[in-house]
């Protein structure tokens, strides 16, 4: 009888084990067949935020990470998606320690800590007299930095995440597939274009829903909604919040405070004009970019239009594309990296300047086509010998959508991929 009962618990063992597999790998297969190594290096030495916008994969990514801790009843987990959960401790805060101390848990894991920023208070209070190592995710750094503006002081590294990278992606990844719907990882399991669509317009009215309406963020949610859709139609565009202002039926003010907001939840991020000099680029307008392709075109509802090479609309697409892929692995590297675009008087352009201190800067235009013009090359030579004064070192690229590298004069036409690699070398 004794045999049977061991047998009887080693095979209810098993079937945990191949339960919690089973779990682990459904959990993961929204990014694909197989788990895949996301580029952002978080640490396990010290406590850290992970921020990033909802649907990024920072629950999986965390819960990766501690996955042997919470096998080992060695972190405690507290998703403040739960609403029991989040009614408990916003009532009473100090309920964390309680629990970590009593659980005897280095590690105490807040996912959406944002919802209630004193626990920030708290967490401090744990790491300096208790010793406990806090790792807390969030979608939003505006509330956090209004419950508690020093965000730990500097006891917690900050990490961001994002929609999947190409490289993360690696032989699977599918450009015209990111152009058309994005990368981020829930929609890479959905082979049904009608719900993909379903998929991101959901995405855009949840944002609505729980990042702004339920924060109470804005006062009305009508005129944000307006100027979403408005600002999605200016996505890579120089910011004119005159002139957005006037399509949304909302005032300048209210629209710059908007794309704060939309910074702030990381659904966006500036891209601020070149100069050399601090005072002169703070009087020039940004460019601002969104965080995801797909979520832009669910949010300027323009999903039903497929983008088709050699368009207006898809060479947009793709520069706004390319140019996120570089804010983020500049992110994910933790690097000192500056970028910034340029125009002069006469409207001519440069994409996107790259600068790292003491290394030479990339001019870089983008360009979708998979035959570039000779006459790209040679604008791109004239801006950089007299747009500035000063002779500083600099590379000229073309990233596009050609197969091999390519020398025309001064300028390196390369396959965008190759060019991103080039400027974290």
């Amino acid at each position: 009888m004794t045999t049977i009962v061991k047998q009887s618990r080693e095979l209810e063992d098993i079937r945990q084990e191949l339960r919690f597999t089973f779990v682990s790998y459904v959990r993961n297969s929204c990014y694909n067949r197989h788990m895949i190594r996301r580029l952002v290096k978080l640490s396990k030495s010290r406590s850290f935020f992970l921020f990033g916008a909802r649907g990024t994969g920072k629950s999986t990514l965390i819960r990766d990470l501690f996955s042997n801790e919470i096998k080992q009843d060695k972190a405690l987990w507290l998703n403040l998606l739960d609403p029991e959960l989040e009614l408990k401790l916003r009532a009473s805060p100090r309920l964390v320690l309680e629990l970590a101390l009593a659980k005897k848990a280095p590690w105490v894991v807040i996912d959406e800590v944002q919802k209630i920023p004193q626990l920030l208070d708290i967490a401090h209070l744990g790491i300096e007299e208790h010793g406990l190592k806090f790792a807390l995710t969030g979608s939003s750094a505006r509330k956090l930095r209004k419950g508690n503006s020093n965000l730990l002081a500097g006891r917690a590294s900050s990490f961001s995440l994002f929609p999947l990278c190409a490289e993360e992606l690696g032989p699977d990844f599918d450009l015209q597939f990111a152009l058309n719907w994005g990368t981020l990882p829930g929609l890479l399991s959905i082979s049904d274009e009608l719900d993909r669509k379903r998929f991101l317009r959901s995405y855009a009215i949840t944002y609505l829903k729980e990042e702004i309406q339920s924060e109470q963020i804005v006062r009305e949610i009508d005129p944000f909604r307006r100027f979403l859709e408005v600002a999605a139609q200016c996505d890579g565009q120089i910011m004119n919040a005159a002139a957005i202002g006037r399509e949304a039926s909302v005032n300048d003010k209210s629209v710059i405070r908007y794309f704060d907001i939309l910074e702030d939840t990381l659904l966006g991020f500036r891209l601020n004009a070149y100069s050399r000099s601090v005072r002169k680029q703070q009087a020039l307008k940004p460019k601002f970019y969104f965080f995801d392709v797909g979520v832009r075109r669910a949010l300027e509802q323009t999903l039903d239009s497929a983008l088709l090479p050699s368009t207006t609309a898809y060479g947009r697409a793709f520069e706004c594309f390319v140019i996120q892929e570089i804010f983020r692995q500049v992110a994910y590297h933790e690097i000192d990296a500056r970028l910034s675009y340029l125009r002069t008087k006469d409207n001519s352009e440069v994409d996107l300047i790259f600068e790292r201190p003491g290394k030479s800067s990339f001019w870089i235009e983008i360009k979708s086509s998979a035959q570039v013009d000779p006459l790209v090359c040679s604008r791109l030579e004239k801006l950089s010998s007299s747009a500035l004064e000063e002779k500083r070192p600099r590379e000229l690229r073309v990233f596009c959508r050609e197969t091999n590298s390519r020398q025309v004069n001064g300028v390196r036409v390369v396959p965008w991929q190759e060019g991103i690699k080039e400027l974290f070398k």
